[in-house]
């Protein structure tokens, strides 16, 4: 191995391991709500699979008949997600051949560009772009979070760098069913007991990591089982 590749590699760890960390101290919570009594047998609370996952859930991968599902109830807005961000595309990279990575919208309501971003991406994901609008979401972050005015030609913007059809992007963006979509998303996460953003379940179990090692450790133990 030489010496660049050595030092190339070494940088993107610490930067991985950086970004996890950011996440975990800066976790975005919303109100508290209950949670399931149900108990998985490594101890954690098990969420109905129909709750997590339903028909219309947007996946990242698909493994042979969902042996094991990861599920990540996140917030465009959130700059944990976006620090969670790398983790889960490596994550993704390493294990998306054995497990079903599962993306479930739950926009906090005091993120004021928050819902209008996850529409965004519904209507990207209704022309067959959701992963690249997701993407490109927290790619651009910086640029749009954080501000309390609408953001929605920015994303509109976003929509046309991609190539979509803008008038049926325009048109899935003002349908309220679009909306209720993404809000659908977000009632599940408060019926699973979701408190904040990123929130991971693997097999209905809710994951509280530590690091991005913590993760792989639970995935290799899940596909074990």
């Amino acid at each position: 191995m030489t010496k660049n590749l050595k030092a190339t590699l070494t940088v993107v760890a610490v930067v991985v391991t950086t970004l996890v960390a950011v996440f975990l101290l800066s976790r975005t919570t919303t109100t508290d709500v209950p949670s399931f009594t149900e108990s998985s047998a490594a101890g954690a609370a098990v969420v109905p699979a129909d709750v997590l996952v339903r028909e219309d859930s947007h996946r990242l991968s698909t493994a042979p008949e969902d042996a094991v599902t990861f599920v990540e109830f996140l917030d465009f807005e959130c700059e944990a997600c976006r620090a969670a961000f790398p983790a889960v595309e490596q994550l993704r990279a390493e294990y998306g051949d054995r497990v079903s990575f599962v993306v479930r919208y739950f926009p906090i309501p005091s993120h004021a560009n928050a819902e209008n971003a996850a529409v965004a991406v519904e209507a990207a994901a209704q022309q067959g772009r959701f992963e690249q609008m997701y993407q490109r979401m927290y790619e651009t972050q910086a640029e749009w979070g954080e501000q309390r005015e609408s953001k929605a030609d920015v994303f509109r913007g976003f929509a046309e760098d991609l190539g979509l059809d803008l008038a049926a992007y325009d048109a899935a963006v003002a349908d309220p069913a679009v909306r209720d979509r993404v809000l659908r998303d977000r009632a599940d996460g408060l019926t699973a007991g979701v408190q904040g953003t990123p929130t991971f379940f693997l097999d209905g179990a809710r994951l509280q990591p530590e690091s991005i090692d913590d993760l792989r450790r639970e995935l290799d133990l899940a596909l074990a089982r």
